[in-house]
């Protein structure tokens, strides 16, 4: 899943690696409140917090467009295991958040009128991290049994200062 975050990035040293976390979000709206508080227990516990309000930003805005965009609008009843999945993962220079759901449709940041309430996400993403992006992701199979075994991961790179890297 990582490889493409790697492309134009210089190494990344596996001993710098210094913390990853997970969660499953259920196709429900609601789930977009549980990423934001996941999100902080995370960063509080990587003593990242003063880099919560810009990472949560991000976090809601692409569990958002997975839940609206890349979900069946019908999904199947024996659609069992939650289909969106959010990744924090931590290097001594850099916080990744990626979101992985079943759609293999590529995302599109959209042109919103001024009177819009909405199109205007991946903008903010692309405003508040460092780098954004997107690749198809093969789903581990069983884990989404009525759905195709390909989707996507859409994420987003935050560079940390030096003194985040060193806990300061």
């Amino acid at each position: 899943m990582l490889e493409p975050l790697r492309q134009g990035l210089p190494p990344t040293d596996p001993s710098g690696v210094a913390g990853s976390a997970s969660c499953a979000l259920p196709a429900r709206y609601e789930a977009v409140g549980g990423a934001r508080q996941f999100t902080r227990s995370t960063l509080d516990r990587w003593e990242l917090s003063d880099r919560f309000d810009d990472v949560a930003l991000v976090v809601s805005e692409l569990v958002t467009n997975a839940l609206r965009h890349a979900l069946p609008s019908d999904p199947p009843r024996e659609f069992q295991d939650p289909p969106v999945r959010l990744h924090l993962m931590r290097w001594s220079s850099r916080l990744v958040c990626a979101v992985r759901d079943p759609s293999r449709e590529s995302p599109v940041a959209g042109e919103a009128a001024d009177s819009a309430e909405s199109g205007r996400g991946l903008f903010l993403v692309e405003c508040v991290s460092d780098s954004w992006g997107w690749h198809p992701s093969p789903a581990p199979a069983g884990e989404f049994p009525s759905v195709p075994l390909y989707g996507k991961v859409v994420w987003a790179l935050f560079r940390l200062s030096d003194c985040a890297k060193n806990g300061m």
